[in-house]
This record gives structure tokens, sequence and C-alpha cells, in this order.
């Protein structure tokens, strides 16, 4: 099953996409971390999320580029923490994809998607606050835009997160990788 989990900055998306890896993970998980530890800022976030899931048993792959190169294959089920970061990453650093941000971004999708039995995705919800940005904040929010655009696609559900309530914006029960029977454990 490829779940989204979306939502604004501080919404509890990222807990509520742990509860969901605890529900489905009978078996091995992976937690895949994209951001990169740059400043003092991203170190006291990225000190906080492995205090969230201390003690759950998942493994962490950090992957600040080159997502379709991770093998994951030994994993049931894998978080994949944050799409926002991943694309930041992967237009800024050296070595990254730049122009071809969205497309490699989505190419790794689907290849760690193709190994595990479920991939739950969490990205930013960060197009509604109205605000006119620079040039260089828009491109940002092009690719990301794209990306989420095709992740909902895909997605066999989407939730957006507001007020540590998830809200479903789209169920699908199809029968990739048992999508139908993890779908009734969302919802009891």
């Amino acid at each position: 099953m490829l779940i989204v989990v979306t939502g604004g900055s501080g919404s509890g998306k990222s807990e509520y996409a742990e509860s969901l890896v605890m529900r489905f993970a009978a078996g091995s998980k992976l937690y895949i971390a994209t951001m990169y530890p740059f400043d003092e800022e991203s170190h006291r976030r990225i000190a906080r999320h492995r205090l969230m899931r201390k003690d759950k048993g998942f493994d962490t792959l950090e992957c600040y580029t080159g997502l379709k190169q991770a093998d994951v294959s030994a994993y049931d089920t894998v978080l994949l923490e944050c799409i926002s970061n991943l694309c930041a990453n992967e237009m800024y650093q050296e070595g990254g994809a730049g122009e071809r941000t969205a497309e490699e971004i989505l190419d790794g999708v689907r290849r760690v998607y193709g190994q595990c039995r479920h991939l739950i995705i969490v990205t930013n919800e960060i197009f509604s606050d109205g605000v006119v940005y620079d040039p260089e904040t828009v491109r940002y929010q092009r690719f990301l835009g794209e990306i989420n655009r095709n992740l909902a696609s895909m997605a066999d559900l989407v939730v957006e997160v507001v007020y540590s309530i998830p809200l479903f914006h789209k169920v699908s029960l199809t029968e990739k990788h048992g999508a139908g029977q993890a779908l009734d454990e969302v919802f009891i």
C-alpha cells in the first residue's frame, strides 16, 4: 500500500505517519530520513524525530539525494520522511538532480515502493498561505507541487493531518500489495 501523509508544519503529520507504520508493520520497518543536518534548527528537528521513533523498532537510512539507489528490499514497511526535504536537497545540494528533481524523486519513490509491501510518505502542504515568494522559492514550490500531485495520483490513500486530525482525501481500495486489507486497519 502507498500512503501519502501531508499537512502543515507542526500539524501532527509525522506522528500520524508513524502510527500507521506501527499498525501495518508485522515485519521489519525502515525510516528513510531526508533532512540534511545543515544548521542548528535541523539538528533539533532531527533529534526530535529520533526521539519520536525511539523504541519503535525502526532501522534508519539517511538519504539526502539519490532515493532510487536505496535498497529497501529487506523491509516490509518503509516510512519516507519527508519529500519536502528531499526536494530541497535534490535541487540545491552538489550532486543533486537540479532541474530533474521531480523526475528523480518520483523514480526513486517507484523503485522503493517496488521493493516493500507498504510505503508511507510524509510531505508538506506549503501552498495555501497566500504569501508571494521570491522566484527561487516559487521554483521549489513548483517542483514540490508536481511531486505531490504525482504521489497523490499513485497513492492508495492520501491523508491531510490538521491539528493532529487525519482528513482523508483519497481512499483507493486496490489490491496491490494487499492494500484493501491494510486500508481496513486504517479505519479500525
